[in-house]
């Protein structure tokens, strides 16, 4: 009788310096964050601030493990943003990005949800604290 094994080979790998880079990345995995997921919190951080549409900002950004999420708020109105754990959803903390309206900066249950990528991220939120 056979039976199919597989070998997990260990080797080292730049990690991406840009977010972009990050678009076909496998992240590491483990009971602690990687290097790699923090270089990519922080770079995703700095996009979604750049991001924000005029007089809105960033009040909360929570990094978890492997995967991050927020709040904006505009004029007294509170916008709730999460992407999922990338390790397990490839690609989605670009394309799938969840956002809902809030109550406030810490209401993680909020009104409906929404779906956006990253591309059109500014337009979207802008939509909902309209």
């Amino acid at each position: 009788m056979k039976v199919t094994r597989a070998r997990t080979t260990y080797y080292e790998e730049e990690v991406p310096k840009t977010l972009s880079e990050f678009r076909a990345w496998e992240f590491s995995s483990g009971g602690t964050t990687g290097a790699d997921f923090q270089v990519f919190a922080r770079l995703l951080k700095k996009q979604i601030t750049k991001s924000l549409p005029n007089g809105a900002r960033l009040v909360k950004f929570s990094r978890g493990h492997y995967y991050t999420s927020g709040f904006i708020e505009r004029q007294g109105q509170y916008l709730y943003f999460s992407i999922s754990d990338v390790r397990h959803f490839p690609g989605s903390w670009y394309s799938d990005i969840l956002i809902r309206t809030a109550k406030s900066d810490s209401d993680f249950t909020g009104g409906s949800n929404g779906y956006t990528n990253l591309t059109d991220f500014t337009q979207n939120v802008n939509r909902l604290l309209n």
